[in-house]
């Protein structure tokens, strides 16, 4: 992705002159056809066939530091991040949605920075689809964001964010000092990654540690935001536990698949924990 550093000092012109290799004489023609038609430039290179919509909407993004990939790193990029491939469609614009009740529920003036796990009753419900686009919509805020795989169960968001795996939460808990465990995401200059590493074979006891309470709290006050991903309560009780020690859980069920009496039962157990339950999300894609 083209670097976002003084671009918003450049005109729409400028980005699109070197995102489209426009020679001189293409662009002074988008300049006439701007002027005889009256409209802006980046309506005149579409006109003409120099650019696309897509491509002035990824000038416009760059304009106001959204992050959004390119035509080809879309084509490379996991067709999970939606919030990031497709910024403008219904299922980005749900996200949206759900950021917002965030904000005004666990982000307020005054009120103690936690991180948020996002949990679910059974597998398939779509956590780690939704846990790593509700990161991406909290990164396009602008503040530092990161997504923290905690599901050392079947750990995927490495494979999703095209991250390595070869070290991350699982070293940290079990005490093993290894670097780089924290990666930048490359598309998104705000958002973060720390994978899960080697799996392990004690998924629930390394949770249950006070090193992974710890942890979160450190990482909270490092970053603006904090999102974690956790395995299916079907699995155990990991999601529960870790819910406890982020401190603020979003439930997630997917529709005409989960089962009542098991998101009953996920909000009934997480009640009787610390953790602020900021919702309960119904996943339709």
């Amino acid at each position: 992705m083209t670097s976002y550093e003084n671009v918003a000092d450049r005109s729409i012109g400028s980005i699109l002159k070197d995102l489209r290799l426009l020679s001189a004489d293409q662009v002074e023609k988008i300049v006439q056809q701007q002027r005889s038609e009256g409209l802006r430039f980046g309506e005149a290179a579409v006109a003409l066939g120099f650019a696309s919509n897509d491509d002035v909407m990824f000038a416009l993004a760059q304009q106001f530091h959204y992050p959004l990939a390119a035509d080809d790193e879309r084509r490379k990029a996991n067709p999970e991040l939606v919030a990031l491939n497709q910024p403008f469609g219904v299922q980005a614009e749900s996200f949206r949605a759900v950021r917002s009740q965030i904000m005004m529920r666990l982000y307020n003036e005054g009120q103690q920075r936690r991180a948020i796990a996002v949990v679910s009753p059974d597998s398939g419900d779509g956590k780690t689809y939704f846990a790593a686009n509700l990161a991406v919509v909290l990164a396009q805020l602008g503040g530092r964001t990161l997504l923290v795989d905690a599901d050392m169960r079947h750990p995927r968001q490495h494979e999703v964010f095209g991250v390595s795996n070869d070290a991350g939460l699982s070293g940290i808990l079990s005490g093993r000092a290894e670097a780089k465990v924290i990666q930048q995401v490359p598309n998104v200059q705000s958002l973060f990654v720390l994978p899960v590493g080697t799996t392990p074979p004690n998924p629930l006891e390394l949770v249950e540690r006070p090193a992974f309470g710890l942890l979160m709290r450190e990482l909270a006050t490092k970053f603006d935001h904090v999102v974690v991903d956790s395995p299916a309560a079907c699995y155990g009780s990991d999601s529960v536990v870790i819910a406890a020690r982020c401190g603020a859980a979003l439930v997630l069920a997917r529709k005409d698949h989960g089962r009542i009496s098991a998101l009953q039962d996920l909000v009934g157990n997480l009640a009787e924990t610390p953790a602020v339950v900021a919702g309960v999300v119904v996943n339709e894609f």
